[in-house]
């Protein structure tokens, strides 16, 4: 038990590690520190202050939301006071009963916040009334309509454009947790496997990939986070993928690949991390929207091939089990991309594949 305890401690300090280090995370959040930041920067962010509100969390949001308020009414309220005790209509000052006030009903700081509240959000309870007596309540009574529909519509805004945010359609995009390195066709591939959730398509959708690793120069530059373009396509194309259903994309690796110098003894060794991207415009909003994950070394697994997920059932009806989705079986795999273009020797793991014994496989689909 204890044995049990201290490996699962052990695994999630280096799963935790390995979140911190990577540059993007599975999900697809970008994992940056921007540090020595001028000033002057900062201020930028206020100017683009609609930017700004929008990526705010949501709980930010919601502060702003009913700080706006319940300040814009406290101020107004603090002038409806204000213009009441110039005109003597407070109930300290002792009124006459033939004094004509600036706004009925309002003698104290409390009467005064309520009609600020009603006049702001039009609720007019008809207890409180402004009079034509006062010229200086009639402006401040416009000043405030213009000021709260202003604040209504900002954060109505900010509220909109948060729920349709094109990064909310990406949350129904997923990729394969591991990709996986295999014979596709006479050639050596590197294949990840991504699906679409929702059955609205993505119009114009391209996959590309990303490989970020530190190099160094032969006159002794070192450059850090080194990117290399990782081309991506299926057997139609690489482009206006139809993303009806969960799609397996790969990666040939030639000699002009990064990962043609790699092998099955060393993959794991390597540092380096695989970005993919998949850019499209969603159906429904027509929006552009980009889902991003990555692979580390250690989630790409050399000599497996992906479960078959697609069949057609009794009815004809397409079907897609998604409990194979990131699943894998051991193929037969050479050594290295070297010796799949030169040599017949193979190498197949010892572990053998997972099967789905509730999936009915009619008509398997390549």
């Amino acid at each position: 038990m204890v044995f049990g305890i201290r490996k699962r401690i052990q695994d999630y300090q280096v799963e935790r590690r390995i979140r911190r280090t990577r540059l993007v995370t599975k999900d697809g959040r970008c994992n940056i520190e921007f540090g020595n930041v001028k000033y002057g920067n900062h201020f930028a962010f206020l100017v683009d202050f609609w930017t700004t509100f929008v990526e705010f969390r949501w709980r930010f949001v919601l502060f702003f939301f009913i700080a706006s308020f319940t300040l814009s009414w406290f101020i107004f309220s603090l002038l409806w006071f204000w213009i009441a005790r110039n005109n003597g209509d407070l109930k300290w000052q002792n009124p006459s009963n033939d004094h004509t006030p600036c706004v009925w009903n309002v003698y104290s700081l409390t009467t005064a916040f309520l009609f600020s509240l009603e006049t702001q959000t039009t609720i007019g309870y008809g207890v409180r009334a402004i009079t034509p007596h006062c010229p200086g309540a009639v402006a401040l009574i416009i000043i405030q309509t213009l000021i709260g529909a202003l604040i209504h519509c900002f954060i109505c805004g900010v509220i909109v454009s948060k729920i349709s945010l094109p990064k909310k359609r990406a949350k129904t995009i997923t990729f394969s947790e591991m990709a996986v390195i295999c014979p596709k066709k006479d050639f050596l591939c590197l294949m990840i496997r991504v699906a679409n959730l929702r059955k609205t398509l993505m119009i114009g959708s391209q996959i590309y990939g990303k490989l970020l690793r530190t190099t160094v120069k032969p006159d002794g530059e070192t450059i850090i986070m080194d990117q290399v373009n990782i081309e991506f396509m299926m057997d139609a194309g690489k482009d206006n993928l139809f993303f009806v259903c969960p799609l397996t994309l790969y990666h040939v690796i030639d000699k002009a690949s990064p990962f043609f110098e790699m092998a099955v003894d060393t993959l794991h060794k390597q540092e380096f991390e695989l970005v993919v991207f998949l850019d499209g415009t969603a159906e429904t909003t027509s929006s552009a929207c980009q889902v991003r994950t990555s692979f580390i070394p250690q989630e790409i697994m050399w000599g497996y091939n992906f479960l078959p997920i697609i069949s057609r059932n009794k009815e004809g009806k397409y079907r897609v089990d998604f409990s194979n989705f990131s699943k894998v079986v051991a193929v037969a795999t050479a050594h290295c991309a070297y010796c799949f273009h030169n040599m017949m020797g193979h190498h197949l793991p010892s572990i053998n594949g997972i099967d789905n014994g509730g999936f009915e496989v009619i008509g398997i689909l390549e």
